[in-house]
């Protein structure tokens, strides 16, 4: 009967051996996986001037899982005069414009951008309206929406720049900055000489406004 025990008593003792050598290959002895990046949701995003959006920030670690973060983060915006963030990653819209969202566990960040469009746009205009460039040249451009009750506003930065050719195809070796003011545009010198379309697009209210300039290329 003592055998038998003590063979129980081994049986157990090995059983917790391997257990805890299997924890200890796999996990080090159970230490919490560590954070490696950061996946700031939603990417890449338009909201409305004076409404809000909820942030979310989801942790990625070295053992290949992953979370949401809710305690621990820090967050910041980059123009806070355009989009500003709560401590708990509420954004809210203030002026048209692009910020930066980032969010911060201890030196690890990730981040997204936030464009913040109008309320009562009723128009966009795009300046100046005709100009010339070079081959191998470079011009730029601003655009202004209209709105109603208010002054022009610059939203050169969040509308979507694109160049086109005559039969209004995305012009060859030409092209135009996205998301710079004022958006820049480059003409390489291998380009065609003729006049070409310099196209502004911006979407507030569930409304796409555009307008066109001339760009003619010497």
């Amino acid at each position: 009967m003592p055998s038998n025990l003590r063979k129980l008593q081994l049986l157990v003792a090995f059983t917790t051996f391997f257990s805890l050598a299997g924890a200890v290959g796999c996990r080090g002895f159970f230490q919490d996986p560590q954070l490696t990046s950061i996946t700031v949701g939603p990417q890449n995003t338009n909201l409305q001037q004076g409404n809000t959006l909820q942030m979310t920030a989801v942790g990625n670690f070295n053992d290949g899982s992953t979370a949401t973060l809710t305690h621990g983060v820090s967050w910041s915006s980059s123009a806070s005069s355009v989009a500003s963030i709560t401590p708990s990653g509420t954004v809210t819209g203030v002026a048209a414009g692009t910020a930066t969202i980032t969010a911060s566990s201890g030196a690890t960040t990730g981040t997204t951008t936030v464009v913040v469009v109008l309320n009562n746009v009723t128009a966009i205009t795009i300046s100046p309206n005709n100009q010339n460039v070079a081959l191998g040249g470079t011009t730029t451009y601003t655009c202004a929406a209209t709105v109603s009750g208010g002054p022009p506003v610059d939203v050169t930065a969040s509308v979507t720049w694109t160049v086109t050719d005559s039969a209004g195809a995305a012009a060859q070796n030409i092209s135009i900055s996205n998301q710079t003011t004022p958006a820049t545009v480059t003409v390489n010198s291998n380009a065609t000489r003729g006049p070409y379309s310099v196209n502004a697009s911006y979407t507030a209210n569930s409304q796409t406004f555009t307008d066109t300039a001339t760009l003619t290329v010497q």
